[in-house]
């Protein structure tokens, strides 16, 4: 631990200071230096404040957002742990985007912790301007907006432009002080000062709980110095790093025959982590790539990947290797995905007393090269494990092809050459299983090969928390232009999946999704909806996820309103937004929304909406070009704010 003493510097002291920084942490790129354009720019002409000597820093060296500015929303560093009692002093250089948006600088993040991140209770940004959200409450009313004092007020107009903005350039020190049971925070360059000042108790459900702090930014970069309190996963260094390994990111499935490596492996990028737990991203220049066997013949090959460079970018004493497997084909695969919800939305008695065979949904054509996805939640009598859901597999006349279970079971001609995924050894597991899917909810994917013969998947959200998955591959005997699909129950009841949120639009952010739904490589996903809104603002529609299938690695997130964030979002070109946005916020009230989602199996994925608005007018919002996408493991769901959907 090194004391750093704090004195009076220049903006020339900033900028040098910004320039030799090395960095960066989690998910977020780390950058050798900062932007050139960087020396050029300074906190103002005014008087700056003496500094205080601050007790107890540990040099803390990582960058928050990229060093292009290009960094969305929500792109979070480090968290501290500031327990009841404590105080929490950091420093970090700020450089602000030349867009002069009053938002895009930075802001503190509150959360309870109790060994995980609880409640967020809300967010304090460091521009001041009382008419636009530069604090708010998540959880509660714990930000008190008139506690909140500064030497300085926005004045950003309804374009959201203010020049002010470039005087909150420089050196920052935050304080986040619970000596007296409430809660103080200053946040200043010696110029600008912000503080809110709360001597109630913080939070208002107990004034003891830990609290989590973490430092986000939007389109600026911060450039961490030091902290007085060890942050989870410890404090970075300013020295150089050795890499340790890497993640990759953006493999193609597949890749046509006659196409050079390096062409193919364009979109490629990896996670490097270095000693000390440092991670950085690196692209496709950064890394060398070999194929083995050669691209000259078709098949599946294994990439192998080479990184080294140490994190200041000389030659590091051991490369890094990481590898992947793709297909060398001579046509990409090209199947289409259409999300449906079968009628009636519930099949079978609720007290699950339908017995085998008596209730039948509608048919649902699925065409060749086309995957049918049906979302729905499963409940069993428990009595049997064929008491749940049952998928017939059928012609137009309901001649049937095959019928299968959840349970690893089927029959049927088309039943008699598959090779089916799933099941378990022993009565216990099955026991433990079978209790799972009373309230289990259900992704089930209905496939057309086009060739004669289908598929069935179903992923099984136990009520245990496990995921259990039973799958059905080359069922034939199939004619691909005449094949449907319809449930039926035997001692079950099933609920279809139709609606997200509440009718009357009250239902918060982020607090409810729809399923995963899973989109191979060479995929595209259709989803037809109509979106309720409360209209408050324009991001009170639906917001699509973009994620792993653990969810908890998100690739990018995107509203109806031309805006979105994360680390794939930040290369993508949306389309612009609409040119009358309050005619297109009052349209989408009752608006029946197509949405595409492609994954394009090279790294990157597409999101293409029209949304037909009660005005008779098609509104177009697209986001074209989302990167660090595994395209073996790309998912989706809709999530809403104060708004409503309703699936078809």
């Amino acid at each position: 631990m090194k004391k750093i003493l704090l004195s009076t510097i220049t903006v020339i002291g900033y900028c040098l200071l910004v320039i030799g920084m090395t960095s960066c942490e989690g998910g977020d790129l780390y950058n050798v230096n900062a932007p050139e354009w960087l020396a050029g720019m300074g906190g103002g002409e005014e008087e700056q404040e003496e500094e205080e000597e601050l007790e107890g820093m540990m040099e803390d060296v990582y960058n928050i957002g990229k060093d292009d500015l290009t960094s969305g929303f929500w792109t979070l560093g480090k968290t501290y742990v500031i327990p009841a009692g404590a105080k929490w002093n950091a420093q970090f250089n700020l450089t602000v985007n030349p867009d002069n948006k009053y938002y895009k600088n930075f802001y503190i993040v509150l959360n309870a912790f109790n060994g995980d991140l609880g409640d967020e209770y809300g967010v304090i940004r460091f521009d001041n301007d009382p008419s636009k959200n530069s604090e708010w409450n998540t959880t509660g009313t714990e930000i008190d907006r008139s506690l909140v004092d500064g030497n300085f007020n926005n004045s950003s107009g309804d374009d959201d432009i203010d020049a002010s903005v470039q005087k909150m350039n420089g050196k920052i020190t935050v304080t986040v002080n619970r000596a007296e049971g409430g809660l103080f925070i200053k946040m200043t360059n010696g110029t600008l000062t912000k503080t809110y000042t709360q001597k109630t108790p913080f939070p208002s459900t107990g004034a003891d709980i830990d609290i989590a702090c973490r430092i986000g930014v939007e389109g600026s970069l911060v450039s961490f110095l030091s902290t007085n309190i060890e942050p989870i996963g410890g404090c970075t260094s300013a020295n150089d790093k050795q890499p340790l390994s890497m993640e990759l990111m953006g493999v193609p499935s597949e890749v046509l025959i006659g196409t050079p490596l390096e062409e193919a492996m364009a979109n490629v990028m990896a996670n490097v982590t270095f000693e000390e737990g440092v991670v950085k991203t690196v692209t496709a220049a950064d890394l060398q790539f070999e194929a083995i066997p050669n691209m000259d013949e078709l098949g599946r090959k294994t990439l192998v990947v080479i990184y080294n460079k140490t994190f200041k970018g000389a030659n590091c004493d051991k490369p890094v290797v990481a590898n992947k497997t793709f297909s060398v084909v001579n046509e990409l695969s090209a199947f289409t995905q259409t999300v449906v919800v079968p009628t009636p939305h519930v099949l079978g008695a609720e007290d699950n007393s339908s017995g085998w065979w008596s209730a039948h949904t509608d048919n649902i054509k699925v065409e060749p090269k086309e995957t049918k996805v049906v979302n729905f939640t499963n409940y069993s009598s428990g009595a049997a494990n064929w008491n749940n859901f049952v998928i017939v597999l059928n012609k137009a006349n309901l001649a049937e092809y095959a019928v299968v279970r959840a349970d690893n079971y089927g029959w049927g001609d088309g039943y008699a050459a598959c090779t089916h995924v799933g099941g378990f050894g022993s009565d216990e597991e099955w026991a433990a299983w079978l209790r799972a899917m009373n309230g289990a909810k259900v992704t089930a994917y209905i496939t057309n090969n086009g060739d004669g013969t289908a598929s069935v998947k179903a992923v099984m959200y136990g009520t245990d928390g496990n995921v259990y998955t039973q799958e059905y591959n080359g069922i034939n005997t199939v004619d691909p232009d005449d094949f449907y699909f319809r449930f039926t129950i035997d001692g079950c009841h099933l609920v279809f999946d139709n609606e997200l949120g509440t009718p009357n639009c009250t239902t918060g952010w982020w607090s409810v999704f729809t399923q995963n739904v899973q989109v191979k490589a060479h995929q595209i996903c259709t989803v037809n909806f109509t979106n309720y809104t409360s209209g408050a603002g324009n991001w009170n529609n639906f917001v699509l996820i973009m994620n792993k299938a653990d969810v908890t690695k998100e690739y990018a997130v995107v509203r109806a309103d031309n805006w979105g964030w994360g680390d794939g979002y930040a290369a993508c070109t949306p389309s612009g937004g609409q040119a009358d946005w309050g005619a297109w916020l009052s349209a989408m009230n009752g608006a029946k929304v197509t949405l595409k989602i492609a994954n394009n199996g090279d790294g990157t994925a597409d999101v293409k909406a029209v949304m037909h608005g009660t005005d008779g007018v098609d509104y177009i919002q697209d986001y074209i070009g989302i990167n660090t996408i595994d395209p073996d493991d790309f998912y989706f769901r809709f999530t809403v704010d104060s708004s409503y959907l309703v699936f078809e």
